[in-house]
This record gives C-alpha cells, sequence and structure tokens, in this order.
C-alpha cells in the first residue's frame, strides 16, 4: 500500500479528533488494502457544485468530518466577503437520505460557530425551495445536503450563493481555496445546536416560506381555464420516489384545481433506503413499475415522478401499442417549449426578447421549436447553475426575457423563483399541458409525433461507463485525451464538420480551416458536429464516477434516426473499448 495512502489510514486510528464510532469502523477494514485505499487515496473532491461521495469514514467519503472542514472554509470564504454577508446569513435544506439531517446539524454547527447565523427546515424540503428561500430570505449563501437520484449509500452536499444559483465556477475555485487552508479537520469550529438556538445563530423557519413559494409556482399557471374544464375526468399517478416531492407537488396540483392525483402509497413516505426501487431516478423506468401498476387500475392519463430532492421530474404516457413508455428529457423539454410559446403566444405574452436556455448536450429541437415561435435559444454548459447565471445577467440587464430554461437530464425551470431545476412548478406544467391535449383527444405521446412531423425526428442516446475508483479516474482521462487530441476526421459514416473542446475553449470548424474562441467557462467537454446535423459529446460525470458520451441525430424518419442513432452509439463504444 502507498505510505502516504497508509498514514491518513493511521492518523484516522489515533487522532483524538475522530469519535470511537468513526475509529471502530475504520478497524473493521484493517488489512483491506483496496478498501482502505478507495477510502483514503485522496480528500473528497469539492467540486464545482460540492460534495457527493459514498458515506463511510475516511478523506473519500461523506462523514460529518468532511462536511465540517467543508463548511469551515465556505465560512472563512463568507468572512471574507466582510460583516455584511456574515450578517445575511445562510440557509440549509436537507432531503431523506441517510445523515442528512445530521450533516445539517454539522455544518449549522460550524457557521454558527463561526458567528454567522443559519436559517434551517424544520425537516426535508426539495431542492428548489432551497434555491427560492435564498433570495426569500436575502441571504448570502445556501446549503442543501442531497446526493440527488444517487443510490442510498450516497449523500452529498451543494452550495449556493446569493442569487439562489449553485455557486459559479470561479467562485467555486475560491471556496475550494479556502477549504484547504483548513489543514486538519480538528481545525473546524462547532457550537452546539441548541446553544445556537439560543443564541440567535441558528433560526427555524415557518410556513410563510413555503406558502411565498407555491404562490410564486402558481403564477407560471398558463390554462387554468382548461384544468378546470377536464378536473373531473383527468387522472394523474404521481410518485415522489420516497422523497422530498410528496407534499409540495401534491400540493401545488390541488390547488390549481388537479382533482384526480393519486399517489403510489408505497414510495409515498420518505424512505432513506428507496426500497421498493433499485435507483430513484425517474429516468429509469423500472423506478415507475409501481406507478404504471397503479395507473392501470385507476386508467390513468399521465404518470409523474420526481426525484428524491424534487428538482427533476419525469413523465410516462402511453403510446399508440398501449405501452407506458418513459418521455426522455429531450422530449418532455421539447413539448414544454413548444407548450410555453404557444399559450404565451396565444394570450399575447410573448415577449420580443424572450429567449429558452439550455445546455451543450441537449437536443436541438427545443431550439427549432423555438426558432418558429421568433425566440432566440442559447446554450450553456452542462449544469443548471450556468442557465442560473444566464438568469441573472437578463435580469440585470434586460436584453433577454427568460422564458424556459431545461437540459436533457430531466431538470427544467419556468419562472425566476428559484434558479436551479424545479421539478414542483414543472410537474404542474407538464400536468397542465397534458390536459390541455387531453381536450384535444390527444395525450403527450401524440403531441410529441405532432412535433416530430413537424420539425424533424430528433432523437438522442446517451451510454455511460462507471468506471470507479483511481483506475477509473485515470482511464476516464485517457478516454477523454484520445477524442481530444484524436484528430477525428469521421464518426461512424458521418463527417465531423465541427470540433468543440471546451477545456481550450476553441472551436474548429474542420472544413474551412479555420478556429475560433468560444465564449463559455472551461470545461472537461468535447462534442463533434457531423454532417447531417448529428452530434456527439464527451463529458465525465462532475458527481458520479461515469463517463458520459451523448448522441444526437435528425433524420427524416423515426426509423432512420434510430438506426443512426444506434450505429453512432456502437461505433463510440468500440472505440472507448479499445481505449
Amino acid at each position: 500500500m502507498d505510505s502516504v495512502i497508509e498514514k491518513r489510514y493511521q492518523d484516522w486510528l489515533t487522532d483524538p479528533c475522530f469519535d470511537q464510532e468513526t475509529i471502530q469502523e475504520l478497524k473493521k477494514i484493517k488489512g483491506n488494502t483496496k478498501e482502505i485505499e478507495d477510502r483514503f487515496y485522496k480528500e473528497l473532491e469539492f467540486g464545482t457544485a460540492g460534495l457527493r461521495g459514498i458515506i463511510g469514514a475516511g478523506t473519500n467519503r461523506m462523514n460529518k468530518y468532511v462536511v465540517r472542514k467543508s463548511t469551515q472554509g465556505l465560512a472563512d470564504y463568507i468572512k471574507d466577503n466582510g460583516q455584511e454577508a456574515v450578517k445575511r446569513g445562510v440557509v440549509i435544506a436537507h432531503d431523506n437520505r441517510r445523515m442528512s439531517r445530521e450533516f445539517t446539524k454539522e455544518a449549522a454547527a460550524v457557521l454558527a460557530a463561526n458567528g454567522i447565523k443559519t436559517y434551517l427546515f424544520d425537516d426535508l424540503r426539495a431542492t428548489p425551495q432551497l434555491s427560492f428561500a435564498i433570495r426569500y430570505l436575502k441571504c448570502i449563501s445556501g446549503i442543501v445536503v442531497t446526493a440527488s437520484h444517487n443510490p442510498p449509500e450516497y449523500n452529498g452536499y451543494k452550495v449556493y450563493w446569493e442569487d439562489g444559483a449553485q455557486i459559479a465556477t470561479e467562485q467555486a475555485e475560491d471556496i475550494i481555496a479556502s477549504i484547504s487552508k483548513v489543514k486538519d479537520f480538528s481545525c473546524a469550529e462547532v457550537m452546539d445546536v441548541e446553544k445556537a438556538k439560543d443564541n440567535g445563530l441558528v433560526i427555524m423557519l415557518d410556513k410563510k416560506i413555503e406558502n411565498a413559494y407555491m404562490n410564486e409556482i402558481k403564477k407560471q399557471s398558463l390554462r387554468e381555464d382548461i384544468i378546470k374544464k377536464v378536473s373531473d375526468d383527468f387522472k394523474v399517478v404521481y410518485t415522489p420516489l420516497h422523497g422530498t416531492g410528496n407534499i409540495p407537488v401534491r400540493r401545488v396540483l390541488k390547488e390549481v384545481g388537479f382533482n384526480n392525483v393519486f399517489v403510489v402509497p408505497q414510495q409515498e413516505k420518505p424512505d432513506s433506503e428507496f426500497s421498493t426501487v433499485k435507483y430513484p431516478n425517474p429516468e429509469d423506468k423500472e423506478a415507475f413499475e409501481l406507478a404504471i401498476n397503479l395507473a392501470k387500475q385507476k386508467d390513468a392519463n399521465l404518470i409523474l415522478g420526481t426525484d428524491p430532492d424534487c428538482d427533476r421530474v419525469g413523465a410516462v404516457v402511453r403510446d399508440h401499442q398501449g405501452e407506458f413508455i418513459v418521455l426522455s428529457g429531450n422530449q418532455t423539454g421539447a413539448l414544454l417549449v413548444n407548450y410555453i410559446l404557444k399559450s404565451k403566444k396565444e394570450k399575447k405574452q410573448l415577449p420580443i426578447n424572450g429567449v429558452i436556455i439550455k445546455t451543450v448536450v441537449t437536443s436541438e429541437m427545443g431550439r427549432d421549436i423555438a426558432k418558429s415561435y421568433g425566440v432566440d435559444t442559447l446554450n450553456t454548459l452542462t449544469g443548471f447553475k450556468f442557465i442560473g447565471a444566464k438568469i441573472k445577467e437578463f435580469e440585470a440587464t434586460k436584453e433577454k426575457s427568460f422564458l424556459f430554461g431545461y437540459e436533457e437530464s430531466f431538470g427544467y425551470l419556468a419562472g425566476t423563483h428559484a434558479r436551479d431545476k424545479d421539478a414542483v412548478v414543472t410537474s404542474m406544467l407538464i400536468c397542465e399541458m397534458a390536459a390541455y391535449y387531453h381536450d384535444r383527444g390527444m395525450n403527450l405521446y401524440d403531441a410529441l409525433l405532432e412535433l416530430y412531423d413537424k420539425y424533424g425526428y430528433y432523437l438522442e442516446g446517451l451510454k455511460s461507463i462507471t468506471l470507479e475508483g483511481k483506475a477509473g479516474v485515470e482511464q476516464i482521462k485517457d478516454i477523454m485525451t484520445f477524442f481530444r487530441k484524436g484528430n477525428m476526421n469521421y464518426i461512424s459514416d458521418r463527417k465531423v464538420l465541427i470540433f468543440e473542446d471546451y477545456e481550450q475553449q476553441q472551436r474548429i470548424h474542420l472544413n474551412e480551416n479555420r478556429s475560433e474562441k468560444m465564449d463559455l467557462p472551461k470545461a472537461n467537454v468535447v462534442k463533434f458536429l457531423l454532417e447531417g446535423g448529428a452530434w456527439v459529446a464527451l463529458r465525465p460525470s462532475g458527481t458520479e464516477p461515469k463517463l458520459k458520451i451523448y448522441v444526437g441525430v435528425k433524420e427524416d424518419s423515426f426509423k432512420a434516426s434510430q438506426n443512426l442513432l444506434k450505429q453512432i452509439i456502437a461505433w463510440m463504444n468500440d472505440k472507448v473499448e479499445v481505449i
């Protein structure tokens, strides 16, 4: 075993900073070289969004010591921003995962010890509620303890700034630098949370903030008349997948007039083990098995599912063979773009400078739809914080009016009440949109086919390759280097027209033998634009040990698009396997 790793392990066994529970957990893995290496070969990285990792003892794990150290670095950064920043305080929310409440209290204890006021919710809350609360309370920062849709052994810690969006890249680097100055886990200052309450440094939040959040969401409703018209026969099945969405999603659907919402009873209550699913992810059809069974019983028109922290939502509908299908994030996004713009145009509410914002790995179908309404579309890097940053920019400059933002991974936002993806407002809009088509004798599958017929058959695919541990990190690096420096002229049988390297911020037009600078922040992403409108992008996940390969195609028929998509994914898979 590497001597540095061995020393870290021994330090945790002998340092009085660590409690007996931690020490006993580490003693149990004595002699297990692979496990010790994985826990101690590095410190759990505080990336551009924060922390995420497996819960357990060790430097490369989520535990109270890592949370304390990171929070101390954040506290130091806030103090460096001046006394006014300190006074504004921090609001913290958490989901239903293992240790989420405990990690929330640990973060509050450190902030309080540093004289920073902290606002706490009395129980679990959805991530978009945290984003809303930051600006509502005029806080300098926010923290949400969640690992989104990861398996139950994971947890995480995301940091937000005063605009309600996750911290920007440069700011994240400054906070990482601040954390790195906290040399020892024992350096984090801690105050008892009950004492902090008595001293006015920890404040428990009441229901007023939730009511304000709900009021903002309901302002995004576009067709109240349709909801009233179909409310008696339109049926929705909803699953929160054991997470935080149960209360806010059901509340907003009820308050806007949906009278037939059936919640999957086995998945209604919070459950840190996600005991009825393999993976609490609304992208995965298996997660909807119980919801589909209930939908068959109730003859439901629509199924919705939100992920554990309720910032992403999936929709399930019947196709023409009566089979239930999960609409992809790109498909739901295109449907919502069309529905929002169509509704606003009919109501004469469409601004002349309206804009749709999406990510570079999201389908171009939404752009074509928006263009038909005279609305521009902008690309950002992957990560909703980049969409949030654009919202903030346009509110300041008035150059554009934000209408809708989305990403292929089931994250959407209408309205500016939050600066992060919001499955609560999106659940309301998907239901409303489905009700609109129901009134026309259609479901969302029919509506999607209608869009394909009009704009072309856009299909997208995602290949995720899991590469864990130290060896996995190196393998992902090798694959990215190969595609970045491999001088790819063809992918499958499609000629590469443009190569984009987001790390170098460079776009190369291969046919024209010229390059230009890209006006986006640096990121470890490469993208190939192919002849015929197809494209391929590669990026390492920022939250999981995965390499993600995105493919998009557009052909004149569904079958042609399917065939080309399979062909390119197979070609990419063969290339990656030999690297």
